[in-house]
């Protein structure tokens, strides 16, 4: 090592030169983990909402499927969110004057959306589509985790490329029936018309891992 360092180099500014070099070294590693940590993905990180909406009041209570507020999650790359308007009829007067509920009135009132942060979040550079996976098999709870058991929504997978790749290498470890979707906590049967390869054989699903796919 020390015949890589000037003759006049000595022994503390060689160590000062060893250092360095390290750290310049180690700085794209350190990068690398840092970009597939918690910290730059935004997994579970908690995200506070405009309105207190519980999901598990919603879905395990009054039964209100994923589709009726997230109605592009089938037909279009965005799942969206549902015009404030839909909030209003199935609620009784009482709760619809609650406090809870202001920010809904004001939404109606000024004829705004309701400024809902996003909690899943993919850099620009990469492409998604709802529409896509939906129709091949994948339900919302492969991605979204169970949603119906989290007060606060977050984000439950890192979303990065290696994750998503694991489904794109073996779907049929992800797919299931395509009426199952929605479904939190679905188990796979026996029934051998729903097995993973029958499925991925009757939804024409493929293992795709070329750049074009995510990244156009």
């Amino acid at each position: 090592m020390s015949q890589l360092f000037p003759r006049w180099a000595n022994s503390a500014v060689r160590a000062a030169l060893i250092v360095g070099i390290t750290l310049l070294a180690g700085a794209p590693i350190a990068l690398l983990a840092w970009a597939r940590s918690p910290s730059a993905t935004g997994q579970y990180a908690i995200v506070e909402q405009p309105v207190a909406f519980s999901h598990p009041l919603h879905v395990n209570g009054e039964r209100i499927d994923c589709r009726y507020c997230h109605a592009g999650a089938e037909r279009s790359a965005m799942a969206g969110i549902p015009p404030t308007s839909a909030c209003i009829g199935c609620h009784k007067e009482v709760v619809v004057n609650s406090v809870i509920f202001a920010p809904v009135r004001r939404s109606i009132a000024a004829a705004k959306p309701i400024s809902w942060r996003r909690v899943n979040s993919l850099p620009d550079f990469v492409f998604f589509n709802h529409a896509v996976h939906t129709r091949k098999g994948i339900g919302c709870e492969t991605c979204h985790g169970r949603v119906d058991m989290m007060s606060r929504v977050h984000q439950v997978a890192p979303l990065t490329m290696g994750w998503c790749l694991q489904c794109h290498r073996a779907p049929e470890q992800y797919v299931r029936p395509v009426e199952e979707i929605t479904t939190m906590g679905w188990q796979p049967t026996r029934d051998q018309q729903t097995s993973p390869q029958a499925l991925v054989e009757k939804y024409h699903v493929r293992s795709v891992t070329t750049c074009t796919a995510c990244h156009r």
